[in-house]
This record gives structure tokens, sequence and C-alpha cells, in this order.
């Protein structure tokens, strides 16, 4: 496989990545990628929560596309952030688990994110939030690549992992590699406001741009300004402050919507918004009568919300119960712009663009869950169409469900349907063999990767 610098100029010197007049480059589509963090599928009013309020999701879902087989791409967050930016199942890119302290786990150097292709052909970019793809030790750490080199960003304003000491008043932003300092806001109205910012006085306006903006809510601890908490007086206390968080989230989510409405930018701008994995239950968040939550690969730590806006390319008010997942954005992306996708690596997604139009994906690999920290019923899945399968880790108990029919997974039809079990027992096998050779086992042992002096080898 190449290396990162190898993919880079092969690319630059492709007839896609030329440059550009400034007016063809302003022809091309905005990119920005909402995530919320541990949002559930049920977790707003545009999804069916009778008490949260989320007019900023419900006007985004009114302007676009609003999938109900929406997918992250694990059960837990870096692992699905990765897959989002590379296009590639977590466990062929190096992010297989998540990166809450010292782990060896990171975006290994090899990697190809869209932003960096985007940057090839004209792009500025900018990632604000949460960021997640390095351990700990190694965020804001010069012997590591950071975001901006990691991800292929220009601007940058981000936190490792969540906003500490809270998502009020955080001081652990970074930007552009400098510390911020205590913050007076919470989180999500703050990243907001840099995105904001980045937008409408720093950003170059002769080009297009991709941002990423990564909030924090309503991953816990949960920080909520009494103003959204005080939205839901007939809640109990923890209820209206999980609700109002999403209404916070919801409200960041809002002014981002604003600035580019005052921008002139809507019409040609492609929003997405979605979650990096189910929710916890424990602190109020919604599946919407799905089964598990985060950390399992069971429909309620995976189906999350998924909503693309797109007023030049989708027609507004769309409802698709077409299945997507977090790794179709890398595909899209690349589709909307014309480059090619990289011919050296399987990719994962698939691009959504036929799916605006009403027609099917063109799925060539099914999509497919890893999370190393479900329980050991649900740690494998894989859908092909309406069918799915549920395997534990050691891959000798399976489970079988309809999804069209049975979204709750309440009944296992695997002795029903013997054949359709033994079909789809081949193909998760074939499928799980061929990415754990590109997994961290492999690349792991070889010497390019292995530490040196306490420190990895990028």
């Amino acid at each position: 496989m190449t290396g990162f610098a190898l993919s880079r100029s092969v690319f630059a010197e492709t007839p896609a990545a030329t440059a550009t007049t400034d007016a063809k480059a302003l022809a091309l589509p905005n990119i920005v990628v909402v995530m919320a963090d541990d949002m559930g599928w049920g977790d707003s009013a545009a999804y069916g929560h009778k008490f949260i309020k989320s007019p900023s999701i419900d006007k985004l879902a009114a302007r676009g596309v609003k999938f109900t087989q929406g997918y992250s791409a694990c059960g837990v967050c870096s692992p699905s952030r990765s897959a989002v930016l590379t296009g590639r199942t977590p466990y062929r890119n190096g992010v297989w688990r998540h990166l809450s302290g010292i782990h060896k786990a990171h975006l290994r150097a090899s990697e190809i994110t869209y932003p960096e292709l985007l940057k090839g052909i004209g792009y500025e970019t900018c990632h604000v939030g949460k960021w997640h793809l390095l351990s700990k030790p190694q965020f804001n750490n010069p012997d590591f690549p950071q975001v901006a080199e990691q991800g292929g960003y220009d601007y940058v304003m981000a936190t490792h992992n969540n906003a500490e000491p809270s998502h009020k008043n955080p001081r652990n932003f970074y930007r552009n590699g400098e510390p911020v300092g205590e913050v007076q806001a919470y989180s999500a109205p703050f990243v907001a406001d840099e995105a904001i910012k980045w937008i409408k006085e720093i950003r170059d306006d002769k080009k297009p741009f991709a941002m990423s903006v990564w909030f924090h809510e309503p991953h816990k601890p949960i920080a909520t300004d009494i103003k959204f908490s005080e939205m839901y007086p007939e809640q109990d206390e923890k209820r209206a402050r999980y609700y109002g968080n999403i209404s916070q989230l919801d409200y960041a989510l809002g002014k981002v919507m604003d600035a580019l409405d005052e921008e002139g930018l809507t019409e040609n701008t492609m929003i997405v918004f979605t979650s990096d994995n189910g929710p916890l239950i424990g602190e109020g968040g919604s599946v919407g009568g799905l089964r598990g939550s985060k950390r399992s690969d069971f429909e309620g730590g995976i189906r999350v919300p998924f909503i693309v806006s797109w007023p030049k390319g989708i027609k507004p008010g769309t409802v698709s119960d077409t299945p997507v997942i977090g790794t179709d954005i890398f595909n899209t992306v690349l589709d909307m712009v014309n480059i090619p996708l990289p011919a050296d690596r399987t990719i994962d997604g698939a691009s959504m663009l036929p799916v605006f139009k009403g027609e099917k994906a063109d799925r060539k690999i099914p999509m497919f869950w890893r999370t190393h920290v479900s329980k050991a019923e649900c740690r494998i899945a894989m859908r092909v169409g309406d069918w799915k399968i549920v395997s534990n880790d050691t891959m000798d108990v399976f489970q079988l469900f309809n999804i069209e029919k049975d979204r709750e997974e309440k009944m296992n039809t695997g002795k029903e349907n013997p054949e359709k079990l033994e079909e789809m027992k081949a193909q998760l096998t074939k499928l799980w063999s061929d990415i754990e050779k590109e997994g961290p086992k492999e690349w792991w042992e070889s010497e390019t990767q292995k530490p040196k002096d306490g420190k990895l080898s990028y």
C-alpha cells in the first residue's frame, strides 16, 4: 500500500486536481459535515421524539433528505469518525477502538481523507470541535501528526475528546496548535461561533470549502445552559438537562445554518447532519424503540439521525428508507466533485448521489460493524439488503434479522431461514477475512508501525 505523501502527489497530478478559475471553483459545492456525539436515533422531533424541541434539525430535514435507516460505522466514536473521513470501515484504517487514553490505535498515515483530496482541487478546509483520532498523549504533541496533517485541514480548533473539565467553560481547545484557554461558553454554541467566524472572516471567499463541525453534545458529562433546560418544565431535572442539551446542540446547528444563509452559500452547500453512534440510555437518550444503545451493534447502537441538505441537488422534504452509513460520506463528496476513488485500497462506502435522485445506491461492499466494546452477543454485524447478521467475537454464534420487517430485532429468524443464514455467514466470514488482512494485527506487527522509544511511527 502506498504511503500518504505518495498518494497526495498522485492525486495532485490528475486532471481533476488541476487549478481552476475562480468561476469554476465557486461552482463546486461546499461541504459541511456536522456530527453530534452520542445522539440517539430518536433524539429529535424530526425522528419522532414527543418532547424534544429541535427546530434547526427539523428545518434541515425539510430542506433535504431525512434517512430513516442511516448508520454510524461503529457503535463508539473514534472508529465511526475515522470512517467518515476515509470511506473505510474502521478496522481497515487503524482506528478500530475509541481513543480515550493511551493506545497504539490511530488514523494511520497511509490513509487518505476527503478534505485532503478536496484541497488538491482548490478547496479550503476547516475542522472545529471534537477530534478523537489520536490517543490523548499524542494530541497537540509535535512528535505526532496532528489534526491538520491527519485530516487534511487548513484551519483547526479542536479538543482531543470531550471538552474539559466540562462542556461548560471548557479549557482544552487548541486553535492551530495553540491553547485557547478557558472559554466562557457552552461547547456547542462556542464551536458554532468558531465555524461562523471562519465562514465569514477567515476563509478565502474565492474558494469552495469543506468544513467539519463536530459537536461534543450530548456526550456526558452533560452541561446545559439553563435557558435550554427551562424549555422542559414538565420533565424531571435529569431529562430536562438532556432534552435541553439536544436543543442547545440544535441551536448551535441553527447558528451555522443561518450564517450560510447570510453569506448566500446555502444553495450550493451540502450539509450532512449525523451522530457518531447511538445514545447512552441512562443519560436520557432515545433509540426510538430500537434494540441496544451506544457500544452495541444492534440497531440502537448504530442507527443514528442522518440528514443531508443540498438545495442544488436534493428535493426538499424527501424521506428515504434506503440504508446509508458514515463511510458513504467520503464516496459522496468525491462523486460530487468528480474525484476518482483511490484505486490502491478498499473503499467500503457508496455514493449517495443516486439516492438523492430517488435511485438505488451502488453498494459493492456490505455494511459492516465491529465494535470492540460491544456485549459478546453483538460484537460483529453485517447488513445486505433487508437482512442483517449479528455475531459474537469468535463468530460461532449467529443471529439473523430482517430489518425491514423487524427493526427492533426481536425475531432471530435463523432457524426459519437456514439457507439465508448460511449465505450470510459465508459472506460475513469472507468480508471479515478481507478486512482483517488490512487491520491492526497485520500492520501493527510490521517494522514500520512498531513503537520506537515509546513513540508511534506514522
